[in-house]
């Protein structure tokens, strides 16, 4: 399945800003009650700034020109009490918004992460962590921004506008019609421009994510970088995305301050043509100065919110390229789908079976060919061959970290996929080749995911470890359960992780222990302790053992010989290494 985010951002098709904004606005459902009231006083500030210049037109008809200068004080004392009560409306409004705008973004960056979760292995082989981080921290913040900064305004905006062409228009139909001709023509601007603002913006969100990809793999083999004296290479790589970013900046800053000085032509233009008009009507006797003076300013209110809604509309622009991005993320589904359908039980007595299991990572690009074997209850199995022959990714299958492209994996006689990720995991333990840990403590790392021994004190979960024949491990680290780890850095070494992993693996008691080169990076000592605790899991436990070192494997019950995609007993030990010596030459 294709999970490679930029392919499938490529593939969606053009929303309009109607349909997205619905989307964009169905984030903030729960916040109803506190969207109303920030409507209402976006509105009283709106109404209110609208009735100021009637208010001052009417002063200067009625009472200046007439010399009653105690009415000029009562409308300036009702002017200043409506402008204070502007002030306040307009400090809930912004106050109301950026808590809606911060709850907003916690909860969406909350389900980017839980379906990031949800997502399978292959997703994260098709895509870099650092554009992944970027979509969560960086592009969540834009759509922030949209909605504690700029919705409102935008909302307000409109309202004063709207206003503004209704009392235009009332006071003179033909000097109103007049002053809204360059208000079409800004609209017509921006319906050819925004589609273009939208992609500049997705370029450079698009070249964000790959900057940050950029450092972080930087950062993640910087030992790699030092050893070989290479920092001349990843330096010019990291020119290279810089640059790219840059361009990607300066071609979306452009975009969205195109709107600004054009916006502002256009308003320049409108007030020029009210003055002059209304000079005109002045001069017939059709106009009064008081009107005109209104009439100023309500233009001024007209077009001096459209200078607004330009930093606006870019900001939506921005917000709208970031929800692409994450749309995406949130769209994706697993391709692990726990079967819902009553199982079908098989009569064998196996533990695991491979029945015809075809498998690729790619479509038409497959790397095993109908494989099929048997591993029974409590045996040991070890799986040889050349690098790349296909045995992690065997072993991965039989984990169901990847389901088959055709044949199917039983567990105990049933379809694998008919298991709830908590079942399979507590029948399958995986030691993986590079073990994760997590920043914490030992104590933390080993008790992963394992609610068996919640809440155990250290004393008891010591004598767990010591029922599991795992002290020899424990002793190896200084402060035992609370020697802390960092998953970053060179606190530990890498044989101590796969042990902290050993452990992890080992206390979850599984029916079936996969050990993918699980000692490649221990000394021949503590191999020798692994072996012996090997030994003494549940003789009901099943092994499956990938390993180079002979040693490793010469006590396995079986050996299946993998390699150009095909699993086969190999029989004896000294079969199995002819095997491999005939493998590697043959590839």
């Amino acid at each position: 399945m294709n999970y490679n985010l930029n392919e499938l951002s490529a593939q969606q098709g053009k929303t309009s800003t109607g349909k997205a904004l619905g989307k964009l606005l169905r984030l903030i459902t729960e916040e109803r009650r506190n969207l109303y009231l920030a409507l209402c006083a976006i509105l009283t500030n709106s109404g209110l700034n609208l009735l100021g210049p009637f208010l001052i037109g009417y002063t200067i008809d009625k009472f200046i020109s007439h010399g009653d200068y105690h009415s000029v004080l009562m409308y300036a004392g009702l002017l200043l009490l409506m402008y204070v009560v502007v002030f306040f409306a307009g400090y809930a409004q912004t106050t109301i918004m950026g808590g809606i705008g911060q709850r907003m973004l916690f909860k969406l960056r909350n389900s980017i992460f839980s379906k990031l979760q949800e997502l399978p292995v292959g997703f994260f082989n098709q895509n870099k962590a650092g554009d992944l981080i970027s979509r969560v921290n960086n592009d969540t913040d834009k759509i922030n921004v949209f909605f504690s900064q700029s919705l409102m305004q935008f909302i307000g905006t409109i309202a004063t506008m709207t206003g503004s062409g209704i009392f235009l228009l009332v006071i003179n139909i033909k000097l109103g019609l007049a002053a809204l001709v360059p208000g079409l023509l800004i609209f017509v601007f921006t319906r050819l421009t925004s589609g273009w603002v939208k992609k500049k913006n997705a370029v450079s969100l698009k070249s964000t994510g790959g900057l940050s990809a950029e450092i972080q793999e930087s950062l993640q083999n910087f030992k790699v970088i030092i050893a070989f004296n290479r920092r001349d290479y990843f330096r010019k790589r990291f020119d290279q995305s810089n640059q790219q970013n840059y361009k990607a900046a300066v071609g979306a800053g452009l975009a969205n301050n195109i709107f600004l000085p054009v916006y502002g032509l256009f308003a320049s233009l409108a007030q020029l043509t009210v003055l002059l008009y209304g000079i005109h009507l002045i001069s017939t006797g059709e106009f009064s100065v008081g009107l005109l003076i209104a009439y100023l300013s309500y233009a001024t209110n007209f077009y001096n919110p459209l200078r607004q809604l330009a930093a606006l509309w870019a900001n939506f622009q921005a917000a709208m390229a970031g929800w692409d991005r994450i749309s995406v993320i949130l769209g994706l589904e697993s391709n692990l789908v726990t079967l819902v359908a009553k199982p079908k039980v098989v009569k064998n007595t196996a533990l695991l079976s491979f029945n015809n299991v075809h498998f690729g990572y790619v479509e038409d690009k497959e790397i095993l060919h109908n494989i099929s074997f048997d591993f029974e209850r409590g045996k040991t199995y070890a799986l040889v061959g050349p690098t790349g022959g296909g045995k992690t990714t065997t072993a991965s299958l039989i984990a169901r970290l990847y389901d088959p492209v055709k044949g199917e994996v039983l567990l105990e006689g049933k379809d694998i996929r008919t298991y709830s990720p908590e079942e399979r995991t507590g029948k399958i333990g995986f030691i993986l080749q590079e073990p994760f840990l997590f920043t914490g403590t030992v104590r933390e790392n080993i008790l992963y995911s394992n609610e068996q021994y919640k809440g155990y004190t250290n004393e008891q979960l010591e004598q767990v470890i010591k029922d599991a024949n795992l002290q020899t491990i424990l002793a190896i680290f200084d402060k035992g359960l609370d020697t802390p780890i960092a998953s970053s850095g060179d606190t530990i070494s890498l044989g101590q992780k796969q042990l902290i992993a050993f452990m992890r693996a080992v206390l979850r008691n599984p029916d079936l222990l996969i050990l993918d080169e699980a000692t490649a990076n221990i000394d021949t000592i503590t191999e020798q302790i692994l072996e012996e605790i090997l030994n003494r899991l549940p003789e009901t436990t099943t092994r499956v053992i990938i390993a180079h070192r002979l040693n490793t494997i010469q006590n396995a019950d079986e050996i299946y010989f993998v390699n150009a995609g095909e699993v086969v007993r190999a029989g004896s030990l000294d079969h199995a290494m002819n095997m491999l010596m005939h493998g590697k030459r043959a590839s």
